[in-house]
C-alpha cells in the first residue's frame, strides 16, 4: 500500500498523487478505492452524484463492467493546500454494443488534512471515436 499524501501540497506531491490515481482508477478494482475517501465524502460524476464512502463500489461495480478495455489518463492541471484539479482522458468500449469512447473531462479534488478526498467533482463528455482512433 502507498503511503498517504496529505496536504499542504507542493507540486511533486500533488503530481504523484494524481499519479496515485490514474494507476488505481486503470486497475479497476472497486474494493480497493473507498479508503481513500472521507466516510461522507461528496461525489459528483457527470449527473450522477454520490454522498459516502459506502456508495463507491455499487456506483464502480454497476459501471465498469459496461466499460470494456478502458484505459486513462490524468494530468495535473493545478494545485493548492488542500485542492487539486485534472484534466483526464480515457478511451473504452461499451460492452452492450461494442461502441468505441474517448471521454474527455475535468476532476476536482479537495482533501480532509489525513489525505483522504473528501470532494470529487467531475465534469466530462463521451465522444464515439472508431477502434482505429484510439490513442491510449
Amino acid at each position: 500500500m502507498l503511503e498517504r499524501i496529505t496536504p499542504p501540497f507542493t507540486e511533486a506531491s500533488a503530481r504523484q498523487s494524481v499519479q496515485n490515481a490514474e494507476d488505481a482508477w486503470n486497475r479497476r478494482v472497486a474494493d480497493d478505492i473507498p479508503g481513500d475517501y472521507t466516510v461522507d465524502t461528496k461525489w459528483r460524476y457527470k449527473d450522477v452524484f454520490l454522498e459516502g464512502r459506502d456508495n463507491i463500489v455499487p456506483f464502480l461495480d454497476a459501471r465498469w463492467p459496461l466499460q470494456q478495455e478502458y484505459r486513462l489518463k490524468k494530468e495535473l492541471w493545478s494545485f493548492g493546500d488542500t485542492r487539486i484539479s485534472v484534466r483526464f482522458v480515457s478511451e473504452w468500449r461499451r460492452r452492450d454494443s461494442g461502441q468505441w469512447y474517448r471521454t474527455f473531462g475535468n476532476e476536482h479534488w479537495e482533501f480532509a488534512e489525513d489525505g483522504l478526498m473528501s470532494v470529487q467533482d467531475i465534469s466530462a463528455n463521451d465522444m464515439e471515436i472508431k477502434k482505429s482512433e484510439r490513442t491510449l
